[in-house]
């Protein structure tokens, strides 16, 4: 069976006519309860806590390879598969299981621009209740690991002019004022970019236009040419970034998962305020 064309950002209206498609799989990771309300036919959950690992003070760890395939086998996951994720909550969530995808090497997958909202207010067709996944014998395995940024990538990476920090935490995170580690402040050279800000309030929290992102981008210095990297807290909001940068054709992006709840609560790490 031929591949779906669809692109990495995808509006409702055009995944509307592939419902019911076998070459898609459509993940909803809100909570269960709001899934279990309504849902875009056919999409089965992953409950968000499935796709990260913590390890205290980190938060947002990458799962095993053992467990990615554990949790991608039950909710029949193939390795020829389109995914569309989405959830309620401005699509942090969906993007970060984006993003492990990304770093297993998976080939074909897409983000419901707006997520459920957006979907809602389209008129589109909902469903209640809960789908039963056909789970299947998926073998998660990091194919990619460009897409991977780890501490030591990060301490050994700073301050190198091919490379920028894009930190997609709040303002008050990024000063200092918004505590939520041991350390507050920002790694030295990262620039900011809070989530929400390239998101379109008036339009179910869609993207802002490519050229709107771009110019914001470019204004902090992250021009194509330079490796990203991106965190937040726990790398879900990055995660939302990271997917952002990917759809505007920036070619080296990398995640730190760690983020600030690993950096931040360290003593061997530099900060500024």
């Amino acid at each position: 069976m031929a591949e779906l064309n669809l692109p990495l950002l995808l509006e409702p209206q055009d995944l509307q006519p592939h419902l019911g498609d076998p070459r898609l799989l459509i993940i909803d990771l809100s909570e269960p309860p709001n899934y279990g309300q309504r849902h875009v036919p056919g999409a089965v959950n992953l409950p968000y806590q499935a796709i990260i690992r913590a390890e205290p003070p980190a938060m947002g760890l990458l799962p095993t390879e053992e467990r990615l395939s554990q949790v991608l086998s039950a909710i029949g996951l193939t390795e020829d598969a389109h995914v569309i994720a989405y959830d309620s909550e401005g699509n942090g969530r969906a993007a970060r299981l984006l993003w492990t995808l990304d770093v297993l090497g998976h080939p074909r997958f897409s983000l419901l621009n707006g997520g459920l909202a957006a979907w809602l207010n389209a008129g589109l067709p909902v469903e209640s209740g809960n789908v039963a996944p056909r789970p299947t014998q998926y073998q998660a395995q990091i194919r990619n690991p460009d897409a991977i940024a780890d501490l030591e990538y990060v301490r050994n990476h700073l301050g190198k002019s091919d490379v920028v920090v894009l930190d997609a935490r709040t303002a008050g995170e990024f000063k200092g004022a918004d505590r939520r580690a041991a350390r507050p402040g920002h790694m030295p050279g990262a620039v900011n970019l809070d989530w929400m800000r390239t998101m379109d309030p008036n339009r179910d929290r869609r993207f802002l236009p490519d050229e709107q992102l771009k110019a914001m981008l470019a204004e902090l210095g992250v021009t194509p040419d330079k490796e990203v990297i991106t965190h937040c807290q726990t790398h879900h909001r990055s995660a939302h970034s990271y997917v952002m940068l990917k759809h505007l054709g920036f070619k080296k992006v990398r995640g730190y998962p760690g983020s600030w709840s690993e950096w931040g609560n360290r003593q061997d790490t530099p900060v500024e305020m």
